[in-house]
């Protein structure tokens, strides 16, 4: 499988919240596949409006979930708990990581230095990244497959 990831490095997530809203230096983003909408749509029973709105220019991303009011957090976020963890948005999945191509077209991943679980907890090894490398291929090859059927 050929990607780059960063060699050596150590993880463990310390449940700061931070990456589940906006900061004092950054306004957060938080996109959604088709099917991540899908999938906790179904898991909190409430239309996808609820907790989303359409959005364009980010590829297969199609919608961005909404934010409290105080704070600019997640909707889904309880204090430092998310209540949708385990239907949560691939970009949460992902994230202290992202998956970018390179101009030789190699994907690799990149970590934010502003996550302080970031050189704590276990070193990851290469299967960790295989695992999010093989979902994200996944997904998004749903999300492209969805996306045709719309535009069908």
């Amino acid at each position: 499988m050929g990607f780059g990831y960063p060699e050596g490095l150590r993880f463990e997530c310390v449940r700061c919240a931070l990456c589940c809203g906006d900061t004092r230096s950054r306004k957060r983003c938080i996109l959604l596949l088709q099917e991540d909408a899908r999938s906790i749509s179904e898991a909190v029973f409430k239309p996808i409006e609820a907790f989303a709105t359409k959005t364009r220019g980010h590829g297969l991303y199609v919608y961005k979930m909404r934010k409290t009011r105080e704070g600019g957090k997640c909707v889904f976020l309880e204090g430092t708990d998310c209540s949708i963890y385990p239907k949560r948005p691939l970009v949460c999945r992902f994230y202290p990581f992202e998956l970018v191509t390179q101009k030789d077209r190699k994907p690799s991943f990149f970590c934010t230095g502003e996550c302080p679980g970031v050189k704590r907890g276990r070193r990851l090894e290469r299967e960790y990244f295989e695992d999010l490398f093989n979902l994200a291929c996944e997904q998004l090859a749903d999300g492209r497959r969805s996306l045709k059927r719309r535009l069908s």
